[in-house]
C-alpha cells in the first residue's frame, strides 16, 4: 500500500473532507497538523512547491495538492490505484 501523508489544520472543512475520502477508500495517512506553524508548515511549503493552504496531500512523496485535486483523481479512476502501488 501506498504512503500517504496529509499536511492539515483544525477546523479546516477541506481536510476533514480529504481525511473522509482516504479513510473511505480505506487507506491509513500520516497526517501533520500545522495548526501552529512551524517546522512542518516550513517542510509542507517546500514539499508542495510554495503552496500555503491546507490541506496538502503527497502519495509516496509525490504531490497530489489539495482536497480538490484529491477528489478530482478519484472522479477520474486514478486514486485507487495510486493508494494501491
Amino acid at each position: 500500500m501506498a504512503r500517504v501523508e496529509i499536511y492539515s489544520k483544525m477546523l479546516c472543512s477541506y481536510c476533514f473532507r480529504a481525511k473522509r475520502l482516504l479513510e473511505e477508500k480505506g487507506t491509513d495517512f500520516e497526517e501533520y497538523d500545522i495548526s501552529l506553524g512551524g517546522e512542518k508548515r516550513a517542510e509542507m511549503i517546500q514539499r508542495a512547491n510554495g503552496r500555503t493552504t491546507v490541506p496538502q496531500i503527497f502519495i509516496d512523496d509525490r504531490h497530489i495538492g489539495g482536497f480538490d485535486d484529491l477528489a478530482a483523481l478519484d472522479r477520474a479512476g486514478k486514486l485507487d490505484p495510486l493508494l494501491e502501488a
